[in-house]
C-alpha cells in the first residue's frame, strides 16, 4: 500500500498556550486536523464560560486566513466551580468538556482538585447534561512512585468517581499503562480513553538511556515496554474506546533543555505521518482512519468530518526540527526512525 485515504483527523487533547506561542502553534495543528479539544491549563487557567469564549476567539484569531479548523473548549475543573457556569456554557455550545487536573499532577494544573468529593455536584450536573469529564489520571501523593500513579488514579480516584456517579461520560486522557488500557476496555459506552503520539513511540529507556533526553520528557511519563507495546495493541485494535489525543504540549527549548526542564513532547506537525508509520509497522493501516478519524466523533456525539486527507508512501519526509514562535524555538519531536508517510 503506497496511498491511503482518510476523513480528516480530530485531535482530542491539545495544547495550544497563548499569546506568542498560541500564533505559532495555532497554524501547526490546523494545517492537518479538522478539530481538537483545547486544554484549559492557561495561566491563568480557563475556569468560567466567559474566560472560555475569549480564549476561543483568541485561537480563532491566531488562525490562518481561510482555516476551517474548530476549537472545542474545555473547562478547568477546581474545587470553586459553579455547576450553573458551566452548563450554561455547555448548553450555548461554548465548551464541550470540562477537565479534571488533579493539583500538582503536570503543568500549570497548581489550581487542579484536591479533595474529589467538593466536586461531586459538578460531576453530578455533568451526568444529567452528559458533558464529557476529561481526565488526568494520575495521583499525586509523594509515596506513589512516579511508574505507578497511574494505575493507582484508576483504582483510589477513577473508579470511584464512576461508581458514585452514574452516566457520567468519562475520557481517561493520555493513557500509557496495560492498566489503563484494560480499564478503559471495561467501561462499556461512557468511558474512552485517548493515546498520544509519543507514547506509541517511547519507553523509559528513550528518556534515561545514554544520557537524558528532554524532548522526550512527558507527563505521565512514558513507561516501561510492556506498557507501550499495550498502547500500541489498543490503538491499532479499531476497537471505538482508543481514539488519538496527541497531547502535543510545546514548551520553548530554554524550558525543556534546563535544570528542571518542563514536561511535554510537541507533536503536532508530524503526528500524522508518525501514526502511519506505526501502524504500518504493525499491519494495521487499515485502522488507522478509526483511531484518528472515527472513534472519537463518536464518543463526544460529533459526526464524523466529510473532509479527506491523503497520505503517500515514499522517499523520507523532512520536518523542520524546530518551529520557531515569538516566545522561543519549540523542538519538534523526533520519533527516531524515518517517516516515509507524507501527507498531500
Amino acid at each position: 500500500m503506497t496511498k491511503i485515504t482518510l476523513r480528516r483527523p480530530d485531535d482530542w487533547h491539545l495544547h495550544l498556550r497563548d499569546g506568542a506561542m498560541l500564533a505559532a502553534m495555532a497554524p501547526e495543528s490546523a494545517r492537518h486536523f479538522a478539530r481538537a479539544i483545547i486544554m484549559p491549563n492557561l495561566v491563568p487557567p480557563v475556569v468560567t464560560g466567559a474566560e472560555a469564549a475569549a480564549y476561543r476567539d483568541r485561537i480563532r484569531a491566531a488562525l490562518p486566513e481561510g482555516s476551517d479548523f474548530t476549537p472545542l473548549m474545555t473547562l478547568y475543573l477546581t474545587e470553586a466551580t459553579d455547576p450553573d457556569d458551566l452548563a450554561r456554557a455547555h448548553a450555548e455550545g461554548i465548551v464541550t468538556a470540562a477537565k479534571l487536573y488533579p493539583a500538582g499532577a503536570t503543568t500549570n494544573s497548581a489550581s487542579g482538585v484536591r479533595d474529589f468529593d467538593k466536586v461531586r455536584p459538578v460531576l453530578e450536573r455533568m451526568a444529567e447534561i452528559g458533558m464529557p469529564l476529561c481526565v488526568h489520571g494520575e495521583v499525586v501523593d509523594a509515596e506513589i512512585d512516579i511508574f505507578d500513579r497511574e494505575a493507582v488514579f484508576i483504582d483510589r480516584v477513577l473508579d470511584p468517581i464512576r461508581r458514585a456517579t452514574p452516566g457520567l461520560r468519562v475520557v481517561m486522557e493520555h493513557i500509557t499503562t496495560r492498566q489503563g488500557v484494560d480499564y478503559a476496555r471495561s467501561g462499556g459506552a461512557d468511558l474512552g480513553a485517548t493515546i498520544t503520539t509519543h507514547h506509541l513511540v517511547l519507553n523509559r529507556n528513550h528518556i534515561l538511556v545514554g544520557g537524558i533526553r528532554p524532548h522526550y520528557y512527558c507527563l505521565p511519563v512514558a513507561k516501561r515496554e510492556e506498557h507501550r507495546l499495550a498502547l500500541r495493541a489498543a490503538a491499532t485494535s479499531g476497537e471505538g474506546c482508543f481514539f488519538l489525543g496527541t497531547d502535543s504540549a510545546p514548551h520553548v527549548d530554554a524550558a525543556k533543555e534546563s535544570g528542571c526542564g518542563c514536561a511535554g513532547c510537541f507533536t503536532a506537525t508530524n503526528t500524522l505521518s508518525v501514526l502511519a508509520e506505526v501502524f504500518e509497522q504493525d499491519g494495521a493501516l487499515d485502522r488507522l482512519e478509526a483511531f484518528t478519524s472515527l472513534n472519537g466523533p463518536a464518543f463526544y456525539g460529533l459526526p464524523a468530518n466529510e473532509a479527506r486527507v491523503v497520505l503517500q508512501r515514499g522517499e523520507p519526509v523532512s520536518y523542520p526540527a524546530r518551529i520557531e514562535t515569538g516566545a522561543g524555538p519549540v523542538t519538534v519531536f523526533d520519533p527516531g526512525f524515518p517517516l516515509h508517510w507524507r501527507v498531500l
